[in-house]
């Protein structure tokens, strides 16, 4: 397939670098003129072990390019994964998302194009980037498009340091949409990883034993918050083995003990169980602020996100 992605950023990058091994077309689009120059060059503009390789290892299937014209019209699937910053209230910022839908909007040409949110989006966004894009189409054909488009949510479950990892071999794959079409084209272009038929990079072997990954179609609300919860829930669990490390300290009990002992619980599971100083990155601060926001917005407090 020909696939266009909007952002070189870190989900953007290792997005495209693993399609391109697979054997798809890939295109990255960016306004970032140093970072397409780089990318020329065959350098990764941010590091993350085996990105370098990889992209390398595809190079031959990839173009960069800052102008859309070179990377929209002919693409069969266009990948949106810009940055949502939050903003001062805790809400994400959608300025990014929004460029890109309109920027979309403007290179439909009666071609069935599948795009994808993997951005992470709150709720709802699927039909918001659909209209906008319909919005521009119109403003520029003077008429709506007649079912040249689908827009699907497939978010992404990336962890700095294995993302390489968690792309080729994931815990699972979510497709939100209730286009059949959407469905067919993401499974399709996602069947190696589903059926694990290809052959591994040499520096990132398959793991012992995994033989297929898990694919889960939803609609596209449910997908935009699959992506939302799950780091919600992440957050909490470590809130609460922090909380549980303080009444240990108190009482003469050792956290790591009580983390082992109670990770060995298959119900509950040994992984973000280690106290430390909290929790922080890119995405669960974000995440969780969002998450927030969308409750107080639909009038649904979130007592345990907040807490944690």
């Amino acid at each position: 397939m020909n696939i266009a992605i909007i952002g070189s950023g870190y989900v953007g990058l290792v997005t495209g670098a693993t399609s391109a091994y697979l054997g798809h077309q890939v295109c990255f689009l960016d306004v970032d003129q140093k970072k397409i120059d780089m990318l020329r060059r065959g350098e990764s503009p941010i590091y993350e072990p085996g990105l370098s390789e990889l992209l390398r290892l595809s190079s031959s299937r990839i173009r960069c390019t800052t102008n859309g014209a070179e990377a929209l019209p002919d693409a069969d699937v266009i990948f949106i994964t810009v940055g949502t910053p939050f903003q001062a209230d805790g809400s994400p910022n959608m300025q990014y998302v929004r460029d890109c839908a309109w920027e979309i909007g403007q290179y439909l040409d009666g071609k069935y194009k599948l795009i994808v949110n993997k951005s992470t989006v709150p709720i709802g966004s699927g039909n918001w980037v659909e209209s906008i894009i319909c919005d521009s189409y119109k403003e520029k054909n003077g008429h709506l498009p007649e079912g040249s488009f689908s827009v699907a949510s497939n978010p992404e479950f990336l962890k700095e340091g294995t993302a390489l990892h968690d792309t080729f071999y994931p815990d699972r794959i979510v497709i939100g949409s209730m286009d059949s079409r959407a469905i067919a084209v993401l499974s399709e272009l996602y069947r190696p990883l589903l059926n694990q038929d290809f052959t591994p990079p040499s520096f990132l072997p398959r793991p012992e034993g995994f033989s297929a990954a898990p694919l889960v179609t939803t609609d596209l609300a449910s997908a935009e918050m699959i992506k939302y919860a799950a780091n919600a829930f992440l957050t909490v669990k470590i809130s609460f083995i922090n909380e549980m490390a303080s009444l240990a300290e108190k009482v003469g009990a050792d956290v790591r003990q009580i983390s082992r002992g109670i990770g060995l619980d298959s119900r509950i599971g040994p992984r973000f169980l280690q106290a430390g100083l909290g929790w922080g990155g890119s995405c669960f601060g974000k995440d969780t602020s969002a998450l927030v926001c969308m409750g107080n917005e639909y009038g649904t407090k979130l007592h345990i996100v907040e807490a944690a």
